[in-house]
């Protein structure tokens, strides 16, 4: 990677979102590799809890742009976006007979990376 790569490139990332991670790659399947603008019109109108905190952090990689690198947000498009899985919650609910189901409540952490064209 060169260095001009390197300073046209801005990153995000929301981390323990409470949310699934294959809930949000639904969401990012969408919107990967379309322009900036493009992808705030899609999330606004797509029916899912994981456009919300999608958005937040395609705002924030997108303010980063504009005050650290002076890049327009015209100009920005998806790089990369991703979700990785984050630590998961251990909940325990009571049962019949004084037994306890477990209950797994998954978090994930989202990564989005903007490049100027």
């Amino acid at each position: 990677m060169t260095l001009d790569e390197q300073y046209n490139k801005a990153t995000a990332t929301g981390k323990y979102i409470r949310i699934s991670p294959n809930k949000v790659r639904r969401v990012l399947d969408q919107i990967r590799g379309r322009s900036y603008q493009e992808a705030l019109m899609i999330l606004e109108f797509l029916p899912y809890k994981a456009c919300d905190p999608i958005w937040r952090v395609l705002n924030s990689a997108a303010a980063n742009a504009q005050n650290n690198l002076n890049l327009k947000k015209q100009n920005l498009y998806i790089k990369k976006i991703i979700a990785d899985k984050g630590p998961t919650l251990k909940r325990i609910r009571p049962r019949a007979q004084g037994k306890g189901y477990k209950i797994l409540k998954p978090t994930c952490h989202i990564t989005v990376i903007l490049e100027c064209i």
